[in-house]
């Protein structure tokens, strides 16, 4: 007997959905079972994101470095991109403060802006759609077309690992933890970044210690950023093939705690059995090996 010939298999969320109530021993019948089910499956990509990496969702970030003078330098930026999306920003300069005329918003600009779109740090809070944003060292102004989002920096869920990249070389750098950075007595000390500080906020931010003595030095970073959301039934889940029984499990526990309890062990068993399989194969497979250094030796 011939075989298919096919490796595309992929179940959208209507039909792991309808596994996971078969699971259950229920059958699905209204709009609200599905939404209900929808809403277990975001909830258990957060608990997913919590569990530790998954490797499909690991991006490179490459973050060129501002300084506007030799005594004025950015230090924190967001962990992924803000963009604004203006009139005209050809006259604004790389690091100055920009500040809206009637929301009284700030942020700096981090990269060379373009004819219309300039990305910058974190907001202040929400600028006002159309009002006219001034810069503080070209007093350049324009009109801002609407508040910036913030969804890009805001699906980080951590930072990885770091270098600082010049002439083309990448140097690593080590994180260093948040009572760490505040116990830097010179924050403003500038030259080739040697660490790095994350604040997890809801918009997460990365500080780089010394800040950039130059705006060609390049921040490259790994984030890992959060699943896709499931928000209608045709969605296809953001998880490779090999994760798919562990998501049909998975829901199937979830909804067993409102629907069936009685199943709800033998349901987490095989869940909990299915995701280690999952997150056991899901991981970078390279040599490791333990040099033990000549102190750890004692010699009799």
């Amino acid at each position: 007997m011939a075989t298919s010939g096919s490796t595309d298999f992929d179940i959208d969320a209507a039909d792991i959905i309808e596994e996971a109530f078969e699971r259950c021993g229920l059958e699905l019948r209204t709009g609200y079972d599905g939404r209900t089910a929808r809403r277990s499956l975001n909830l258990m990509f957060a608990d997913w994101a919590n569990r530790g990496v998954n490797l499909w969702k690991v991006e490179q970030v490459v973050q060129s470095l501002s300084q506007l003078s030799s005594s004025s330098a950015i230090a924190t930026y967001p962990v992924g991109t803000i963009t604004a999306t203006v009139t005209a920003s050809g006259s604004f300069s790389l690091g100055e403060t920009i500040t809206g005329s009637s929301s009284g918003v700030t942020a700096q600009i981090i990269t060379k802006p373009t004819a219309t779109t300039m990305t910058l740090t974190v907001p202040s809070g929400s600028f006002t759609a159309a009002e006219t944003i001034t810069g503080s060292s070209s007093a350049a102004t324009t009109a801002i077309s609407s508040d910036p989002s913030l969804n890009d920096a805001q699906k980080t869920i951590d930072v990885l690992s770091v270098v600082i990249r010049r002439d083309n070389t990448d140097t690593e750098i080590g994180r260093m933890g948040r009572a760490e950075y505040l116990h830097i007595p010179t924050k403003t000390t500038q030259g080739r970044a040697t660490r790095y500080f994350v604040d997890r906020q809801i918009t997460p931010t990365i500080t780089i210690w010394p800040l950039p003595e130059n705006s060609t030095d390049e921040l490259i970073y790994y984030r890992f950023i959060r699943l896709e959301d499931i928000d209608a039934s045709t969605n296809n889940a953001n998880v490779p093939f090999r994760f798919l029984p562990c998501l049909a499990s998975g829901l199937a526990y979830y909804l067993s705690l409102k629907r069936k309890p009685q199943l709800t062990p033998m349901l987490k068993q095989i869940y909990d059995e299915d995701f280690q399989n999952a997150s056991l194969e899901d991981r970078e497979k390279v040599a490791f090996k333990i040099v033990p250094t000549a102190t750890s030796l004692r010699v009799y």
